[in-house]
């Protein structure tokens, strides 16, 4: 038995130990996390998406080992935000929501998508109604009294390039061109234009595609509605981002599966590009942050022209030597 006399002591030093642990920093989690969430814009109803997304999760659950649970955000932003605290891993992103991501939620390039017929890069349109006479020249004249429709406003093709290639260079703000104008998913944006609620809006070809690739009578009768009045310069193919914080052995994971995944003549490789096919990609290819480089231009020059049309010099100068960086991180990428 414990002396009485040593109790005391002991209770001491049990103290002290316990203050000590309290005043040292508690060590680093490096337990690889169970569950992956994969986080994926919701253009459509939940249970459409899950028909789609379903079979690619539960192919990258059975390979990894891990959990893989979906995070369907209403738009991009959600989907930043949710990897900026933590609610989400890895997914899918626009190249401008992409950047967001990077500088602001600890997200990092890791892979990029492909156009599953091997065409590189997209690009922006804005499309009409077959038959409303309504021209770019009409569309600029910016009378103010169109509804006009617009992407989310990270992305790429529906809001950025638009803005960098159309109506900045005009000296255009959409805001007081047009009567209203309304932000929207790309899908959302074709059928309200198929359907008459809107004149006119962006989008992008890769969801004109997709819209085509549905194959239901109504997807087909709203494509044949339409019609493509600009389309803009070809923007860069899709970025996959993951928490750059990850644990190596969990990145080891992901990148296994999403390099191997539909690659190879295989029945199991046909099979998984089926799957590919239903949510518009080829086989991944390896990418990192310089793949953002072309949307850092397009948001550069678009504020290198905004700054012109102010008069304002210091944005101007802030704006300018943002595009030389960039232009200088392009020169030194590896050729070919």
């Amino acid at each position: 038995m414990i002396s009485r006399r040593l109790i005391p002591l002991a209770a001491a030093l049990w103290a002290a130990l316990a203050l000590g642990a309290c005043n040292k920093p508690a060590p680093p989690n490096v337990t690889p996390p169970r569950e992956l969430v994969f986080s994926i814009v919701s253009t459509e109803g939940t249970q459409t998406q899950m028909q789609e997304w379903g079979p690619f999760l539960k192919d990258m659950q059975a390979a990894t080992g891990l959990t893989v649970k979906p995070f369907f955000g209403s738009n991009y932003s959600a989907l930043v935000e949710a990897m900026k605290f933590k609610q989400s891993d890895l997914g899918w992103f626009t190249n401008q929501s992409g950047l967001e991501a990077v500088r602001r939620a600890g997200g990092e390039v890791f892979a990029r998508t492909t156009h599953p017929n091997g065409h590189d890069g997209y690009q922006g349109v804005i499309i009409v109604k077959k038959g409303s006479g309504i021209t770019l020249d009409k569309l600029l004249a910016c009378g103010k009294t169109l509804d006009f429709g617009m992407g989310d406003a990270k992305s790429t093709s529906g809001t950025l390039a638009p803005t960098t290639y159309l109506f900045g260079p005009r000296g255009i703000d959409p805001t007081t061109c047009f009567k209203t104008v309304r932000s929207a998913s790309a899908e959302a944006n074709l059928y309200a234009v198929g359907s008459g609620v809107l004149p006119a809006a962006t989008d992008n070809t890769r969801s004109m595609e997709r819209l085509s690739a549905i194959g239901t009578p109504q997807s087909i009768k709203t494509l044949n509605s339409l019609q493509v009045i600009w389309t803009s310069p070809t923007i860069p193919e899709d970025p996959m981002i993951w928490r750059a914080d990850l644990d190596p052995a969990t990145k080891a994971k992901i990148s296994k599966f999403f390099f191997s995944y539909g690659v190879g003549d295989t029945d199991e490789a046909k099979r998984q590009r089926a799957i590919l096919d239903r949510i518009q990609t080829g086989a991944f290819k390896h990418a990192d942050n310089s793949h953002l480089l072309p949307v850092r231009e397009i948001e550069a020059t678009g504020q290198v022209i905004d700054a012109k049309a102010k008069g304002d010099a210091a944005a101007l100068a802030k704006a300018q030597a943002a595009l030389d960086q960039v232009h200088k991180e392009m020169a030194a990428l590896p050729k070919g």
